[in-house]
């Protein structure tokens, strides 16, 4: 599969998307041993200090394992990587497989809760104001892909742990990928119109009940993300 890059990329940052594509699509998979410096530089279409930068950083992420005098090889990268890789994956939402994408959204139903909770402690007035603007959510993707992650930057902003934007930025890249995809949906709107008014709701009762809510829709798009095909197009 390949995609359509809105804009030239900067050398390293475009040898990083053909190296990382290639591993996710199965090119170059888990064991395999990358070509050449030479070959790859060539194929790629860069100069060996730009693609010698690029394997050493996706070495340090744990894609990647780099022996000198030996061919570089692919990692078992969930074994290998970190936080830093999820991030560097998380740009190439097109390429991920559908399991990935099912961890990831797990994932979230973890984290999301539990500092949506914080933010009900801590700035319940100022998610209660963002969300008055329910009403005015074009019923289009778009729209409501703009507004729920603006949301969800907002509780992990107010949850006055600093640690929770940082990993919810990992995500930033793949929700941008997919929530169009998403919200493309017509029961994803619906659910997510509904999800707001009863969050608004629930801020006024108790920060115990914002994360019940929370968790309740997390569970319920990550049902929906596995149904889509079932509905597409509404």
């Amino acid at each position: 599969m390949d995609i359509q890059l809105e804009r030239p990329l900067h050398p390293s940052r475009y040898t990083e998307y053909k190296l990382v594509t290639s591993i996710l699509d199965g090119t170059y998979p888990q064991g395999s041993a990358l070509p050449g410096e030479r070959a790859l530089s060539e194929q790629i279409g860069v100069t060996r200090p730009t693609l010698r930068e690029t394997l050493q950083r996706l070495a340090s992420e744990g894609w990647i394992t780099i022996q000198h005098g030996k061919p570089t090889v692919v990692n078992d990268y969930w074994k290998e990587g970190g936080l830093s890789l999820l991030g560097t994956m998380a740009k190439y939402g097109d390429f991920l497989r559908e399991d990935i994408i099912i961890h990831l959204l797990e994932f979230r139903i973890i984290l999301v809760p539990f500092f949506a909770r914080l933010a009900a402690v801590h700035a319940p007035k100022i998610i209660s104001e963002y969300l008055d603007h329910t009403q005015d959510i074009e019923d289009k993707a778009e729209a409501f892909a703009d507004f729920d992650w603006e949301l969800q930057v907002l509780m992990a902003r107010y949850s006055r742990n600093p640690i929770y934007p940082l990993l919810l930025n990992d995500f930033g890249a793949i929700f941008k990928a997919m929530a169009l995809r998403y919200f493309s949906v017509q029961k994803a709107r619906d659910v997510s119109r509904l999800y707001y008014l009863e969050l608004a709701r629930a801020l006024d009762k108790s920060a115990e009940d914002v994360e019940q809510v929370v968790r309740s829709v997390m569970e319920k798009s990550t049902d929906i993300w596995r149904e889509r095909k079932t509905f597409q197009g509404g």
